[in-house]
């Protein structure tokens, strides 16, 4: 909607209908003058023709239109535009937890992972930002906010796994952090991990209040295969499977305004990282357009001018 930075300065518009009264009041005065006097020359110079009343009028209307649009621009209008200009930070939080090294991804699922976060940076816009955050049993930086994409690509192909738990909270908790680091910006963050929430000093619930907090969007992405996928085995011999939270992920999607993805294979993850860079909500920005209407003001004067002035004197 359209919204004013100075609302205050509008109420000169009244002052509009007072104009068009005391200019009505002066030209009836003037036609009863005319006819009191009953003088000929002076009738007929109050009343003139048709053409040149109309051209008076045509001319005061418009000294009233220059009056509203100075009046309009002084008081700062704002409209929304959609932001281009800014663009959008963009915080990668991918987990890089002992489970990443499963194999039922191509060649394992962090390098999966890689792959296909790459295909998500190269669509970015020009004035977008991009950071990575990793974690597992804690979080760590990996590429902080950047302009330049392929600097930031050349730090995700760089990300090697680790052998610790799964840290969600503290990996989105680092993740908002980062996106509120460059301020006017429209601020998402993208969480991948294929575990269950073991790790860490912040829980998944306080890091959704802190994204809400700061009004960052958090797009989740789960990792994991049709069938079960085993990561080893326990002292007694019995198989340790791949357990992935979606339950948690969905509740952090919903809950910040962005949507969960349920990855199954590369093919799936790839789609994902791709519809996510068309799926980003890019705000709306207040744009001020008060040089619009000082601009349509001139134009009304200049206007104002030639039909008062111009070449052919209309009105003398």
């Amino acid at each position: 909607m359209t919204g004013f930075e100075t609302s205050w300065v509008l109420a000169f518009l009244a002052f509009l209908p007072v104009f068009f009264f005391v200019y009505k009041k002066i030209i009836e005065k003037k036609k009863k003058d005319a006819i009191k006097f009953s003088n000929i020359g002076f009738i007929k110079s109050a009343l003139g023709n048709k053409k040149k009343s109309r051209m008076n009028d045509i001319l005061f209307y418009l000294s009233l239109l220059v009056f509203a649009f100075i009046v309009i621009g002084f008081a700062n209008p704002h409209i929304p535009l959609e932001q281009t200009k800014e663009g959008v930070n963009v915080v990668l939080v991918i987990d890089i937890s002992g489970s990443m090294q499963a194999t039922d991804y191509s060649p394992t699922r962090l390098e999966a992972a890689k792959k296909s976060a790459e295909i998500l940076l190269k669509s970015l816009k020009e004035k977008d930002h991009v950071g990575i955050v990793t974690f597992e049993s804690g979080a760590t930086t990996a590429a902080y906010l950047s302009p330049f994409k392929e600097k930031v690509i050349e730090k995700l192909k760089s990300i090697a796994p680790k052998q610790g738990k799964t840290a969600i909270g503290d990996g989105l908790s680092l993740g908002i952090d980062m996106a509120v680091s460059i301020p006017n910006k429209k601020k998402v963050v993208i969480l991948l991990s294929d575990g269950v929430n073991n790790a860490g000093v912040i829980t998944p619930k306080e890091a959704i209040e802190f994204a809400k907090t700061n009004n960052i969007q958090v797009y989740t992405v789960g990792m994991g295969s049709e069938e079960k996928v085993v990561l080893g085995y326990d002292w007694f011999g019995n198989p340790q499977y791949a357990e992935l939270d979606e339950k948690t992920l969905n509740s952090i999607a919903s809950e910040t305004g962005g949507e969960y993805f349920k990855s199954v294979d590369e093919k799936t993850l790839d789609q994902i990282y791709e519809n996510i860079s068309h799926d980003i909500k890019r705000e709306k920005e207040e744009t001020n357009i008060k040089d619009w209407f000082f601009l349509a003001a001139a134009i009304t004067f200049l206007v104002y001018l030639y039909l008062r002035h111009g070449g052919r004197r209309i009105i003398q």
